[in-house]
């Protein structure tokens, strides 16, 4: 195509993209609405403070219309990210090379689930133990007085953290897909990826709580070791391929080379 024709094309797929944005905010702002998403993140707050009946407060009155439109729009995100993806994919897949494609299309969905896996750790696991070590300091001098777009900016930032950080797996195969990183050398550097995904899981999690540190760091290792296994995968059909290549141009047994 033209390099007219690719900005054209361009332009239409994000014009896409915003509008399936912008029709699953929508239903994201009804689903927020009308099923109490607020309640799900506010109810690890209620259980650390051991007060059920806690409610955050709000400082302006448009407070509360935009902490919905906000939860909207991480709703809306999560409802359009297929339509997104697959619009992304349309348009970069003709520059790809099979092998390339073959190894992306399927990132894309392991992606996704571990990204959810990491966000539902944090949520039932890293956000009780969070809350609860700050609310350990100056108990007899402070009170705590939460706001709610505040705790609720904490609140999302601690899960799209750990969804991230449950991303290591994909990165690497994308490394390896672009050859930066090869399965030896994340072999060879086995122990070292180890001391710093412990120095991860200890800054992302509560000082003294070393049970959840460990809970993080098995994941961690296990997904780092799932990252070695994607990138021998994807060295692995690349010789395959470059032997079928070979074999392919060379002349077959008991042929004549030209003089």
């Amino acid at each position: 195509m033209p390099f007219l024709d690719h900005l054209e094309e361009l332009r239409w797929r994000i014009i896409w993209s915003l509008l399936a944005l912008g029709v699953a905010t929508a239903i994201g702002f009804w689903i927020v609405y009308r099923y109490e998403v607020l309640e799900l993140l506010i109810r690890p707050v209620r259980a650390a403070a051991d007060d059920p009946d806690l409610r955050l407060q709000y400082l302006s009155p448009a407070d509360s219309f935009f902490v919905t439109l906000r939860l909207a729009i991480y709703t809306g995100i999560i409802l359009a990210f297929p339509i997104v993806a697959y619009h992304v994919w349309a348009f970069l897949s003709p520059a790809l090379e099979p092998r390339e494609k073959r190894a992306i299309v399927p990132s894309l969905y392991l992606g996704m689930v571990l990204f959810v896996t990491g966000m539902a750790l944090a949520y039932f696991a890293a956000l009780p133990a969070t809350l609860e070590f700050f609310q350990r300091f100056q108990t007899g001098s402070l009170e705590a007085n939460l706001e709610i777009n505040k705790t609720l900016g904490f609140i999302v930032k601690l899960l799209l953290a750990f969804g991230a950080v449950f991303e290591l797996p994909i990165v690497i195969l994308v490394l390896s897909v672009m050859g930066l990183v090869t399965p030896a050398f994340l072999r060879d550097k086995r122990r070292h990826a180890i001391v710093a995904i412990t120095l991860l899981a200890s800054f992302i999690t509560p000082g003294d709580v070393i049970v959840l540190t460990i809970m993080m760091m098995v994941p961690l290792v296990l997904l780092y070791e799932l990252g070695i296994f994607l990138s021998a995968l994807v060295y692995r059909n690349r010789k395959n391929a470059e032997a079928e290549l070979e074999a392919s141009m060379s002349p077959p047994p008991g042929a004549v080379e030209a003089q």
